[in-house]
């Protein structure tokens, strides 16, 4: 354990089990001396996040959260605030589409999968933002996760790709109106990992293989890859990185063909 992350206090949103990029990063915070808290999204993740937290082995707070309803961010942050006083780091690794929204062609997609993956996936870092806002009063650095399928089309990402080209303005218009407050706003764009998400994308496993014949590197991203370049983002390292788009992707964006 290093203590780049010493005294910084944190709450994580996205864990759903130990594939997920925010478990990852979430380790990686901890092992640089970050304390912690947890949210879960429904009853039948919670045995899971609590499962892996213990491996912590110090009491952590694990708070139930759907991030679509403000009752339960104004909950979450109002228990961490009573727990902790206040607040350095945030991760968002949350995002969601229906199903049928990634199968067949985006023009299909419907006005209600639009709304639903706008919302879980992009206002979501809004509204949590706003919340952890009063918290950092000492500065602070929240990041979030994207994916290349922002900036170019990848078949069957469909309206995940919109929404997370939403992420990324909100991204920087955060970043704009939070700085005067010390607290920068930053996003991963991670390549593809097998995580429970990735795996409701019809496709995913050819997608893996591709990224690893054409990046620079011939591999695909490591998830304590992910943890580190997370650990530099909440770090003092990093306190002039804001509104910024961070590829972890063995250098597959930079490829034209």
């Amino acid at each position: 354990m290093t203590s780049l992350l010493a005294g910084k206090l944190g709450v994580v949103f996205g864990v759903a089990n130990k594939r997920s990029i925010a478990w990852a990063i979430a380790q990686a915070w901890h092992q640089h001396g970050a304390k912690l808290a947890f949210t879960y999204q429904g009853e039948r993740l919670k045995e899971n996040v609590e499962e892996l937290v213990g491996t912590f082995g110090q009491e952590t707070p694990i708070l139930p959260c759907d991030v679509t309803k403000d009752e339960d961010i104004a909950r979450v942050f109002a228990e961490v605030g009573q727990k902790f006083g206040k607040l350095h780091l945030m991760l968002h690794s949350v995002a969601f589409a229906p199903r049928e929204a990634l199968e067949g062609d985006f023009v299909n997609t419907s006005r209600e999968a639009f709304r639903v993956a706008h919302d879980v996936s992009a206002y979501s870092l809004v509204a949590l933002a706003r919340a952890a806002a009063p918290l950092m009063t000492e500065g602070g650095s929240i990041v979030a996760m994207t994916y290349y399928g922002a900036e170019k089309v990848v078949p069957h990402y469909n309206v995940m790709g919109v929404a997370k080209a939403s992420l990324e303005a909100s991204t920087r218009y955060l970043a704009y109106d939070l700085g005067p407050r010390k607290i920068r706003v930053n996003c991963i764009s991670a390549g593809p990992m097998n995580t429970l998400a990735a795996r409701g994308i019809a496709g995913f496993t050819d997608m893996l293989k591709h990224y690893e014949a054409h990046a620079p590197l011939k591999r695909n991203v490591l998830p304590e890859e992910l943890g580190a370049t997370a650990a530099f983002l909440a770090s003092d390292g990093a306190a002039a990185i804001t509104g910024q788009v961070i590829y972890v992707d063995s250098g597959y964006q930079i490829m034209g063909m």
